[in-house]
């Protein structure tokens, strides 16, 4: 067997001993503890159809919610005051919206069961990793698949769609398919003898 030879090593770029401890101020992890009991006792807890209930708690947080958007009892927002979802829009069960910045969802949108929406991230230029806050924006007419993933600083444009499990880490055009990973257009989305909302 053969003596292991000794490599040289690189410096390492990464500082995690630089990294922010604390990056958010005093009053952003109150109201995030408070939050989570809410969200602990009130919503996990509520029956799968009490969407007037969860809408009622995300927005005494600070959410904009729209007439009759609604989320399951196991979606989960990490910061509601950084949340708007508009009229007659879905969150479905095991959602998570990691919403370090603002996500913004517009009228008539799903957002498919397991889809993570990830609207922060850290700067990997940098050695101290500081924290991106960066937004996620979704269109009017959206169908996010299952599973799917969307990327900081994401838009997704109107009347798309956003394949299962596809992983999206640029801006999505109106009116198209896109899956796989990373996502890709497929093609234009078929929208014939649909009226117009």
């Amino acid at each position: 067997m053969a003596e292991p030879t000794d490599k040289p090593t690189r410096k390492v770029f990464q500082r995690l001993d630089l990294c922010v401890g604390y990056p958010y101020t005093v009053g952003e992890y109150a109201k995030r503890w408070a939050w989570e009991w809410v969200r602990r006792l009130c919503v996990r807890t509520s029956p799968n159809r009490a969407y007037g209930w969860r809408r009622f708690w995300l927005t005494r947080f600070g959410a904009r919610m729209g007439q009759s958007s609604a989320i399951r009892p196991s979606t989960r927002v990490l910061h509601p005051w950084l949340l708007e979802i508009g009229d007659l829009s879905i969150l479905s069960s095991g959602v998570t919206v990691y919403n370090l910045g603002r996500v913004t969802i517009g009228r008539h949108t799903v957002v498919s069961q397991d889809v993570y929406l990830c609207a922060g991230t850290h700067d990997h230029t940098r050695p101290e990793l500081p924290l991106k806050r960066e937004p996620i924006t979704i269109g009017h007419g959206v169908w996010i698949c299952a599973g799917a993933f969307i990327g900081p600083g994401v838009t997704v444009g109107d009347n798309s769609v956003v394949g299962a499990r596809a992983v999206v880490t640029k801006d999505v055009p109106p009116g198209v398919v896109v899956g796989g990973n990373p996502a890709r257009v497929i093609k234009q989305r078929e929208m014939d003898g649909v009226p117009r909302v």
